[in-house]
């Protein structure tokens, strides 16, 4: 069809323009925590406007925004009105969490060495600003009728659950789109993905002079047979296998710990923060009774111990809707052509905020520019890094699917 070679053409013609865009983006930091998310917002706007496209920007009230323990969040909307009929959004997030350790290249510098740009959310998700934002600038390159409209949504709590990001936008009846693509990588079309149940489980004990140890009660020792408890479960978990591809079984972390007072002290109070993945034919409600369940007949077993639970997240998890189709259709189609590979349909482990729309009964999939898995991008680790060519090409895959979509 000659209107995608005009499309892929217009891509490649302008691509060191989009590649300039990423860098941009990559280069104002977005860490959460701190979560200052608005300046962030403030420059995509800017950049926005120099193609012509005038973003709306919702602020999220700062009252709200720090209950969540984040500084700010502004989201972006940018509608695009071609005519009447179908409404497709496109998602992406610009927080992130902090760089950490380790890095050879600048986290904010965007650097681009060996085809690869380097930085902390160059792979997830300001990667998929650019893939957006180019492939709708592609298609109205055109200049051909169109049904509907595209909306851009540059959305910034994702990391922390999504809430006050799209969740806001749609609670607020900002946005009410037909479907959504949101931000994935480029070697898989994701219709399902896992939940999550996040908890801050405190064990009180009584502190004493290590000395006299009977004077107090143990908490470290209390909430170590809690964490055997939680950690034995997993062992359970195994038997309970996904049916969705891409998906495998439930598993529990528990990601930090601390307490206690000092060496000579019996502890007095420890907290641990555990993270539940469940698959999407889990029901959360039952998960998080188990759980609890668990650390009760735990420390019931350890005298003198008390606890406290907290739930800090729950994510539900990503269930494929029927009306999804269409999308996962003239993805892979586009996909297959441009990458000269077949991209499946699948589920992933990771949760997203893309759950929160089809909670609305907005049919969506994630797909966007990316490795085969996160692991090769280094997401959430040392030297993240996006393939340039990954950007392109998904960049072409999307601007044919809009057109397919919208033509």
């Amino acid at each position: 069809m000659s209107r995608h070679h005009d499309l892929d053409t217009w891509i490649d013609q302008h691509f060191n323009e989009q590649v300039r865009f990423l860098q941009a983006l990559v280069q104002v930091p977005t860490d959460t925590p701190p979560g200052n998310n608005a300046p962030h917002a403030e420059r995509t706007a800017e950049l926005l406007l120099g193609f012509d496209m005038e973003a709306e920007r919702h602020p999220v009230p700062e009252s709200e925004v720090r209950a969540h323990g984040l500084q700010s969040v502004t989201n972006l909307i940018v509608r695009r009105q071609y005519g009447e009929g179908t409404t497709i959004a496109l998602n992406a997030h610009g927080d992130v969490v902090p760089p950490g350790e380790g890095w050879v290249h600048d986290p904010y510098g965007g650097e681009v060495e060996d085809g690869k740009l380097y930085g902390r959310a160059a792979a997830v998700s300001k990667s998929d600003f650019a893939t957006f934002t180019f492939a709708v600038r592609a298609l109205e390159s055109l200049g051909a009728p169109l049904k509907g409209g595209v909306e851009l949504h540059f959305t910034y709590d994702e990391e922390f659950g999504g809430e006050l990001g799209p969740g806001w936008l749609l609670k607020h009846k900002l946005t009410k789109p037909d479907y959504l693509i949101a931000a994935g990588f480029s070697y898989e079309v994701v219709t399902a993905h896992n939940g999550c149940l996040q908890m801050e489980v405190t064990v009180h004990g009584k502190m004493a002079h290590a000395a006299i140890p009977t004077t107090g009660v143990d908490a470290l020792q209390g909430a170590v047979a809690i964490l055997n408890a939680l950690y034995a479960q997993n062992t359970l978990y195994r038997q309970t296998t996904s049916k969705v591809p891409g998906i495998t079984h439930p598993y529990l972390n528990v990601g930090r710990i601390e307490g206690g007072t000092n060496t000579n002290v019996v502890p007095g109070k420890v907290v641990l923060k555990l993270d539940r993945r469940m698959i999407p034919e889990e029901d959360p409600v039952t998960v998080e009774a188990s759980i609890r369940q668990v650390i009760a007949d735990a420390a019931a077993s350890f005298p003198g111990i008390t606890v406290d639970i907290k739930r800090l997240l729950l994510a539900h998890s990503l269930k494929p809707l029927p009306g999804n189709k269409p999308l996962v259709e003239a993805l892979q189609k586009n996909a297959q052509a441009v990458f000269g590979e077949a991209i499946p349909a699948m589920g992933t482990p990771l949760y997203t905020d893309v759950r929160l729309y089809c909670a609305q009964g907005i049919p969506a999939v994630i797909y966007g520019a990316g490795p085969r898995t996160v692991l090769e991008s280094n997401a959430k680790r040392a030297d993240e890094h996006l393939v340039l060519e990954d950007l392109r090409r998904a960049t072409k895959v999307v601007a044919r699917t809009l057109y397919d979509l919208l033509s």
